[in-house]
């Protein structure tokens, strides 16, 4: 299962082995222990995200065999308001979320893919061709590159060259999560995002667990500390990640259980922006005006804000910067002022308990019983960070 864990042998290599001792264990790892999804120990590789759309599902439908037959995933990472946009996938793997994106960008859009694993590049590249005369364009706007996510520089990426970036489920395998939020935020454009899915932890992980081979390989080893995630955010010059969903990480091993001990994992979706400096000018009103593809009678934005067509959402400080400093601005008419502005203050602000960023809490309010609780509610137990 070399696609969903190109980065292991680098990662591995932290915990004492050499570089060709960690590739022999990743090769030992993912050609003779698994030979079947069934075979992984854990549920962290091949937890979904939240419902695709018709118009991705149609997307998957034309994907080569080949590549879909090399990817594992956490889950579809399939942001909204793609026409045109040039995007940016990091551990791209065999290609086939590039694929899926080169359609929903349009002929007028662009799709890089970088991945470390030089096979996994080679198969996406060999593919080209065959997608765009299956997508029936005049010429490639996907392209692959073999290089790391934390020197994207390497491969030639300029500053601010990208409107999107994703990436799914392998930052959790990068030695170092701070370059490749910092090379992350220097390629995108202002107002552009990243939107990711990735495994998370309720708390640093003890010396046992990063360096247990196993959970290398299941992808939970090197998982960041969810709190983590947003003081690192802001350091390289993010706005505060916007949790979007959660999902529950399951470890069918009393072994690996005793490992963890009291640790427990999540796999989240968030979406970080690159706010231009000085667009925050205060609270406001937002109203959608439904022209989102697949998105024109609501469109969820996060676990705290959705926004349904022709309705008044009060909105705090950051969100209306991000609103109107991003692809969304033509979705939406932001207003000065509001009546419930005053309590919005992003998600650890002073007196908030609504807002929810605690990808852990997310999942309690979501297995509670009684009434489902929708993004921007305030249902279930208070508290933010």
């Amino acid at each position: 299962m070399p696609g969903q864990h190109r980065l292991l042998g680098r990662s591995v290599a932290r915990a004492g082995q050499s570089p060709a001792e960690a590739l022999q264990l990743e090769a030992d790892y993912y050609g003779k222990e698994l030979q079947k999804s069934e075979d992984l120990k854990t549920n962290a590789c091949i937890t979904s995200a939240r419902p695709l759309p018709k118009m991705v599902r149609d997307a998957l439908e034309h994907i080569h065999e080949e590549v879909v037959a090399r990817y594992y995933g956490c889950g579809l990472v399939i942001p909204e308001c793609l026409s045109s946009c040039r995007i940016l996938d990091l551990g791209s793997g065999s290609g086939r979320d590039c694929y899926v994106l080169s359609q929903l960008v349009g002929e007028q859009g662009h799709v890089t893919g970088i991945d470390m694993t030089e096979g996994q590049v080679e198969v996406a590249k060999k593919h080209i061709a065959y997608h765009m005369d299956k997508f029936g364009y005049c010429k490639p706007n996907v392209e692959f590159f073999h290089g790391y996510m934390e020197k994207l520089g390497d491969a030639g990426l300029a500053d601010e060259s990208y409107d999107i970036i994703v990436s799914n489920c392998v930052i959790n395998l990068a030695p170092d999560k701070r370059a490749v939020l910092q090379e992350a935020f220097r390629v995108l454009k202002p107002g552009g995002e990243m939107y990711f899915s990735d495994i998370y932890a309720s708390q640093r992980l003890s010396e046992p667990i990063r360096k247990h081979r196993v959970l290398w390989g299941e992808c939970l080893a090197g998982a960041l500390y969810w709190r983590d995630l947003y003081s690192t955010a802001e350091e390289v010059g993010f706005s505060a990640p916007r949790l979007v969903t959660a999902s529950p990480i399951t470890i069918g091993n009393k072994e690996l259980e005793a490992v963890v001990g009291d640790c427990r994992f999540v796999s989240a979706t968030f979406r970080l922006f690159k706010v231009p400096a000085g667009s925050r000018a205060g609270p406001g009103q937002a109203i959608y005006n439904g022209g989102i593809v697949g998105h024109e009678r609501e469109l969820v934005f996060d676990a705290n804000f959705s926004f349904k067509e022709g309705e008044v959402v009060d909105v705090d400080a950051e969100m209306a910067a991000i609103l109107q400093s991003s692809r969304f601005a033509e979705e939406f008419l932001i207003r000065a002022g509001g009546a419930n502005t005053a309590a919005l203050q992003g998600c650890c602000g002073k007196g908030v308990k609504e807002k929810i960023c605690d990808p852990f809490q997310l999942l309690e309010r979501l297995s509670a019983p009684g009434p489902a609780c929708c993004p921007g509610s305030t249902c279930g137990p208070p508290g933010c960070c």
